[in-house]
């Protein structure tokens, strides 16, 4: 199978742009995805409906566990608020400084995935537990713990803040898709028994505090990790698609570059080096021997 990876590190900064604009078309899309409230609060209890009927209802005993052991709830909270920001460009970084032969298919994968995201939070808008009617048992401690944190109310987002994120984007989970992506990356790339620990337990964690802290269901966790699945099946075509792209609009392709020994001179058959022949036994030192 062909090798698509450039055979060295970008540079850095068209990296930088590439990511910035992504994300920003990322968290506008959000916004813009935002849908009819009593649809979303509908999505919200036919999943936990759902996972009721296949006793996958894990949500509440977390949440209650959380709301009540404040040493719990409160290190949930920020681990919800911060890490997801925090240890994917980390990851990231770390990538692309010791792993370039694998950073550009890594990243295109996250993209992929994300932008994946993106279309579920449209097509299915979803009210996460915490805004469900409190006769469903949920309590937001993200709002029960926000005097802790710089949150506000609202999700995550900093006090005063909370109108500028989609609150009803719930499904699916891209705290746990990043996780899960995190964790793949640290288990292949990684080589010591920390990385490998780290990649074992982020996602996991991820997974519980999404769901303790009741801003996900279980099937929005499920989701989150299939939409990384379907993302690293199309990381391939989307590359050459990329390679395809930036052929037609003349920038040529890191990996494009000539692998032509001697920069394009023909070696005639028995030569070693263009332009040198082994004299023949006899010949004067000035007569080019005939090529075998």
């Amino acid at each position: 199978m062909p090798q698509t990876a450039p055979a060295h590190r970008p540079r850095w900064w068209p990296e930088l742009l590439l990511i910035a604009v992504v994300y920003a078309a990322y968290s506008g899309g959000r916004l813009l995805a935002r849908g009819d409230v009593s649809t979303a609060v509908d999505h919200g209890l036919s999943i936990l409906r759902a996972e009721k009927a296949l006793l996958l209802n894990a949500e509440h005993p977390l949440n209650r566990l959380f709301t009540d052991v404040p040493a719990l709830g409160i290190p949930a909270d920020f681990v919800y608020a911060s890490l997801h920001y925090l240890v994917t460009p980390a990851v990231l970084v770390w990538l692309f400084r010791r792993r370039p032969l694998r950073y550009r298919a890594a990243r295109t994968w996250l993209m992929v995935s994300t932008l994946l995201g993106l279309v579920g939070f449209t097509l299915m808008p979803t009210c996460p537990p915490r805004l469900l009617d409190a006769g469903h048992g949920f309590v937001d401690t993200m709002a029960q713990y926000s005097s802790y944190g710089w949150w506000g109310t609202e999700a995550s987002a900093p006090r005063g803040l909370g109108g500028m994120t989609n609150q009803y984007a719930a499904m699916p989970s891209l705290h746990v898709g990043w996780a899960l992506w995190c964790g793949l990356m640290l288990w292949r790339h990684g080589r010591t028994p920390l990385l490998r620990t780290l990649a074992v337990v982020y996602p996991l964690l991820t997974t519980v505090v999404v769901m303790g802290t009741a801003n996900h269901y279980f099937l929005d966790a499920v989701a989150g990790a299939a939409v990384m699945g379907v993302g690293a099946l199309l990381t391939r075509p989307a590359m050459q698609l990329a390679d395809r792209v930036r052929g037609r609009l003349g920038f040529a392709s890191a990996a494009s570059g000539s692998t032509v020994v001697g920069g394009g001179c023909e070696t005639s058959a028995g030569e070693r080096i263009p332009g040198q022949r082994t004299p023949s036994a006899g010949a004067d030192d000035s007569t080019p021997a005939t090529a075998r």
